[in-house]
């Protein structure tokens, strides 16, 4: 079966790419912009991701012990990708996802303290269909930026309810981020999650609309509801794993749902689905036999699903045994949607058009490589080709492993094969050294802009000095999304954030804090080059955590309400550097834990 692109539609339209005065990724012309054929319209594209579920926590993957209906149903319904790689953690996975590009090119090198945001002027997915006439809509757990333009609404999409940051405290009666404001949801968040993305396509049925909705289950806190949970403990199976098929089951039926509405508007046919994960599972439990799970570079890491269907273009029951990759995601939806232009980057991926269309004899023999993250950056990494896994975790050699003979990767045949493990180890040495070549500077929070006048820069993205040693740190030693600074002993230390001044202005700042009534009388004061305000924190607060649905004791941080204290105002220039907090006197045994500082323009 041939797949019928938008090209296929519009051959009579070809235009030059000079004509069209943009950079082309499609082979040969560019197309006209689909608005100016009045009687074609371009499909939607629903693209879903949910966060840590692995390759083996889908029934029809050889799990008996898991339900998962809609998802197996969705991949009979058009290509299932049997070799498909992602990277081993979130934020690397969903800059490469955005962009058609290796993470460590976009600025992303790791998943806190905004190693995780993508550069500025990275063009994503969503700015290529929006410039191409689409509506843009993100639903779910972003990761690639929490502040203006390195969060959803500043890299293409028109409506964005969900969270920036890398997990979220609570999933049931929480707030979400809309649009640059939180807003109180009810229920469990990726029922809600689904709720928003069918409002959307309902509202946008009559034009054509990007839909990506980046679940955040099964990441933990491990939080399901009874009706799922009870199910899969009946089954005998531990807590963990539970609520890893619970929560996975959850997203199954919200997946349905989605594709229910879609059935419902007549939009089926017109409307290009993907279904894939971020990386391997967040647990020990049944992955297939692959060795590995999330943060690993060996299979089990970074094989993912992807299921792709397109009613009447992509041939159901279609199984894809080539290596692919996130990389390839938009080049592929470029190229299935005919979008003739937005492209400004080099792109590592290459277009999946060719397996679709059963042309697997005009497919490279490639290699896909697993790139690290910051702590990682000199001692990880792993090559993949059709047949062989290259692998260096921890030392400088690097074990190779025959996927085909031993997919379970039970034997290191580097030995016997040096020249394989030479070629593969300099092609990563060559593409690592490429990747990198922009450094690991920190992207700078943006504040100024008139209409984001709120920034707020979270404990957890602040770097600490000393960074290690006695003074002061977070409340758990990774610093990981929604954390805080505390055990301020030492006036000597502070915390601070990278900073760009975008437009000069006059500025409100407000601490975020906790603080015990021993320790009340602490002097906080902000500086940034040569502006300073400070204030006396006079007044206690120090409430208890709030209760959490748990069925595991969590390993991150829980949830607190917090205490607001104004310092004052202060008069900001255009430029960069550092944003300090300090504390310039302790009263008690420590200064107040401090979650945040806000910034407001005036």
């Amino acid at each position: 079966m041939t797949v019928r692109t938008r090209r296929d539609f519009l051959k009579s339209a070809r235009c030059t790419v000079a004509s069209l005065g943009v950079y082309s990724i499609l082979s040969g012309c560019g197309d006209v912009d689909f608005l100016d054929q009045n009687s074609v319209r371009p499909p939607n594209v629903l693209l879903i991701m949910t966060d840590d579920q692995g390759w083996g926590d889908i029934r029809s993957h050889d799990n008996p012990g898991i339900d998962t209906p809609v998802m197996d149903k969705l991949a009979d319904e058009g290509a299932r990708f049997d070799r498909f790689f992602v990277s081993p953690v979130c934020a690397p996975t969903r800059a490469s996802l955005l962009t058609g590009r290796y993470h460590l090119r976009c600025g992303t090198w790791g998943v806190t303290r905004a190693e995780e945001t993508m550069r500025e002027n990275e063009t994503t997915i969503a700015e290529i269909f929006k410039r191409n006439g689409y509506v843009t809509g993100c639903f779910g757990k972003w990761h690639n930026g929490a502040h203006f333009p390195h969060n959803p609404n500043g890299q293409g999409f028109d409506e964005f309810l969900g969270f920036c940051a890398g997990h979220w405290n609570n999933y049931f009666d929480t707030q979400l981020e809309h649009n640059g404001r939180m807003v109180e949801t009810k229920g469990y968040i990726a029922d809600y999650l689904t709720d928003v993305a069918i409002r959307f396509i309902e509202d946008k049925k009559q034009v054509p609309f990007f839909c990506y909705v980046p679940y955040n289950p099964p990441h933990t806190p491990w939080q399901a509801s009874d009706k799922y949970f009870d199910k899969y403990k009946a089954r005998g199976l531990d807590d963990v794993t539970a609520c890893a098929y619970a929560m996975c089951e959850n997203l199954d039926d919200n997946i349905g749902r989605l594709l229910n509405t879609l059935d419902e508007l007549g939009l089926r046919d017109d409307t290009i689905v993907l279904f894939l994960t971020d990386n391997g599972p967040n647990s020990a439990r049944f992955n297939g036999g692959m060795k590995g799970h999330k943060g690993s570079y060996h299979e089990g890491g970074v094989r993912v699903p992807l299921f792709v269907r397109w009613p009447g273009h992509i041939e159901q029951h279609k199984t894809i045994t080539q290596i692919t990759s996130h990389i390839d995601i938009l080049p592929t939806l470029v190229d299935l949607c005919g979008l003739p232009k937005g492209i400004t980057q080099p792109l590592d991926g290459i277009s999946l058009l060719p397996l679709l269309e059963g042309k697997p004899d005009t497919w490279p023999d490639r290699m896909i490589f697993t790139l690290p993250q910051n702590a990682d950056l000199r001692k990880k990494g792993a090559v993949r080709t059709q047949k062989w896994r290259a692998v260096k975790e921890g030392t400088k050699l690097w074990r190779l492993f025959d996927m085909e003979a031993d997919p379970g990767q039970i034997r290191n045949v580097a030995r016997h094969n040096p020249a394989v493990v030479k070629k593969l180890s300099e092609a990563y040495e060559k593409a690592f050294a490429d990747v990198t070549k922009n450094g690991f500077d920190p992207i700078p929070v943006h504040i100024g802009y008139r209409d984001w006048p709120l920034v707020v820069l979270e404990g957890h993205e602040a770097h600490l000095e000393p960074a290690i040693g006695a003074g002061i740190s977070y409340q758990l030693k990774s610093g990981w999304a929604n954390d805080w600074i505390t055990n301020w002993t030492d006036t000597n230390a502070y915390a601070w954030w990278p900073l760009k001044v975008a437009e000069p202005g006059t500025f409100d700042v407000s601490l975020l804090y906790v603080c015990a009534e021993e320790n009340t009388g602490a002097k906080m004061r902000i500086e940034f080059e040569g502006a300073a305000v400070e204030a006396t924190i006079d007044k206690p607060h120090d409430p208890p955590s709030l209760p959490s649905p748990d069925r595991v004791p969590r390993k991150e941080v829980y949830e607190k309400v917090w205490a607001s204290k104004i310092l004052g105002t202060v008069e900001l220039k255009k430029g960069e550097g550092k944003l300090m907090i300090k504390a310039a006197a302790i009263a008690g045994k420590q200064a107040p834990d401090i979650k945040a500082v806000a910034i407001r323009r005036i």
